[in-house]
């Protein structure tokens, strides 16, 4: 059975936002503006995804 998986792509950048949502997104594995990753949807990086939801977007396909 395959492992379900996210593409996340970042659209806003991170300067200026608390230094906590910073190292989400690093977490996430994202470094620049419109630079998209393919990620396993777990229950940590689901939380990841919504404390930075105003500067990340879950891509279609």
């Amino acid at each position: 059975m395959a492992n379900k998986t996210l593409k996340v792509q970042l659209f806003r950048s991170p300067i200026g936002t608390q230094p906590k949502h910073k190292l989400c997104v690093k977490g996430l594995g994202l470094s620049k503006v419109g630079q998209v990753r393919e990620l396993e949807d777990t229950p940590s990086v689901r939380g990841m995804i919504n404390k930075v939801n105003y500067m990340v977007r879950v891509v279609e396909g």
